[in-house]
């Protein structure tokens, strides 16, 4: 089964996650297969806005493979690690990318969300950062981003407890654009990048990158977040928490935490 699936509908390219049998969740396949499809749409004169979502009605990305990482497997294949997480969090391109939030996005589904322009969410949609539920951090752009898109105080209440929100809460303070039912999710994120489409590319693609401070593919302004973000990762990664986390988590048990 292919990863990720493309396909076009006008000027608009429609963008699949493509592994429901895991939740949609990333491994160097999805990796590869969603960077190279914004790769594409960067390149093509005809692509004008790009939409992403999932397959199935259920989740858009459930986060990393942990089955994956579990067997020592990379999430990013040789020549994509300058992309970032799911080929996608450190990897802007001048296109507009809208998200198609098609149901639960926590952790890494949150961080892709984070990630796009615009965000377009079934109303049966969740998203959150449980990282510290587990022992782990949020260090594909959930920790830097969230405070810059959401206010201060919601954001740090999400990336301290690890609760999720819902798709009204999500709209009420900005990280989501539309909310809609659940069938029509896809249809509204289109209809969303169609009007974008419809205006001039060079103008729109301009303007994106002024309003990032996009700068030959990178977002220098984050340069120091990304480095903090890597070193507090490292930092988590490999503390004796975050190897209790998991196996609570599998063993269905409350995590004993030991601060170390």
């Amino acid at each position: 089964m292919t990863a990720v699936l493309t396909e076009r509908d006008g000027h608009v390219l429609i963008v699949t996650l493509n592994r429901p049998e895991a939740r949609n969740a990333v491994n160097a396949d999805l990796t590869l297969g969603l960077g190279t499809a914004l790769e594409q749409a960067d390149q093509d004169i005809d692509i004008r806005a790009v939409v992403l979502t999932g397959s199935g009605d259920q989740t858009f990305c459930a986060g990393a493979d942990l089955k994956a990482i579990s067997r020592g497997e990379s999430l990013n294949p040789p020549g994509t690690e300058t992309w970032g997480f799911a080929g996608m969090v450190q990897h802007p391109i001048a296109k507009p990318v809208i998200a198609a939030v098609n149901g639960t996005a926590l952790g890494g589904g949150t961080e892709l969300v984070l990630a796009s322009d615009l965000a377009v969410a079934a109303d049966t949609a969740t998203f959150g950062l449980p990282e510290v539920r587990r022992g782990l951090i949020a260090a594909a752009g959930g920790v830097l981003r969230l405070p810059e898109q959401l206010p201060r105080k919601v954001a740090m209440r999400m990336i301290l407890t690890g609760e999720p929100i819902d798709a009204a809460t999500a709209l009420r303070w900005g990280l989501v654009n539309e909310v809609v039912p659940a069938d029509q999710v896809r249809d509204a994120a289109v209809a969303l990048a169609q009007v974008i489409a419809a205006n001039a590319p060079v103008s729109v693609q301009a303007s994106k990158q002024v309003a990032l401070g996009l700068v030959d593919g990178t977002i220098p302004s984050e340069a120091d977040a990304w480095a903090a973000s890597d070193a507090a990762m490292m930092r988590v990664f490999t503390s004796e928490d975050a190897m209790e986390g998991p196996i609570a988590f599998a063993e269905k048990r409350a995590p004993v935490w030991k601060g170390r």
